[in-house]
């Protein structure tokens, strides 16, 4: 089965098209204002009409409250709330339970050790994603196009199915994959050509290199 493909931060019409004509499985929208790919729930609304029902629909979230989530469920309506933040398992089993829209949770790794936190969202997360752990002084959780050592997830068994992202691109997807076993990966800023300016042909080379890949 071909790799699936997540490309998150769309945030433009021209963006959502060419990640739809690439054949992407999941399309990532942020709501995060410290972002370059934040939007405004009008903005992500129109978005997530124009690709509903072509592939499956992500809102990442930041630890956000209640109410901000309540206007995201019901003016965008997404697939999934992606937890980028510091979410626990009880705070992603409430949010699962209270909006009925499955999780994807976002763990921070640098080593191998890292992993071990992955069980404890077994039970709440629909999957999770692996990102790199960010700079100490960075203002948000992801998209800095920063990796870890892909290597300590190979081999590796999880309760939930998972992503790999953190520093992925056209030029690297095929190593990535084929040594961390990736069953699904997850792209922002390796598709763009400035922060926050996603590229039609960089999507498209990864989705295509992405799907042509052989897993180890």
């Amino acid at each position: 089965m071909p790799v699936q493909v997540k490309i998150c931060g769309i945030n433009s019409a021209a963006a959502a098209d060419a990640v739809l004509r690439a054949g992407a499985d999941f399309g990532g929208l942020v709501f995060f204002a410290k972002s370059p790919r934040h939007l405004s729930l009008e903005q992500g609304m129109a978005l997530a009409e124009r690709m509903r029902g072509r592939l499956r629909l992500a809102a990442l979230v930041v630890d956000d409250n209640d109410a901000a989530l309540a206007a995201i469920a019901s003016q965008v309506k997404p697939d999934f709330f992606q937890l980028h933040g510091k979410e626990t398992p009880e705070r992603a089993a409430e949010i699962r339970a209270r909006f009925g829209i499955p999780v994807i949770k976002a763990i921070a790794v640098s080593e191998a050790g890292d992993l071990a936190k992955v069980s404890a969202y077994d039970d709440v997360a629909e999957m999770v994603l692996f990102d790199a752990v960010p700079a100490a002084d960075a203002s948000r959780p992801g998209g800095h196009g920063a990796a870890f050592d892909w290597r300590i997830l190979n081999g590796r068994s999880f309760g939930r199915p998972w992503f790999l992202a953190g520093g992925l691109n056209p030029e690297n997807i095929g190593r990535a994959v084929a040594v961390s076993g990736a069953k699904m990966v997850d792209v922002s800023s390796g598709v763009e050509s400035a922060p926050g300016v996603k590229s039609s042909d960089r999507i498209a080379d990864f989705v295509a290199a992405a799907k042509q890949t052989v897993r180890a």
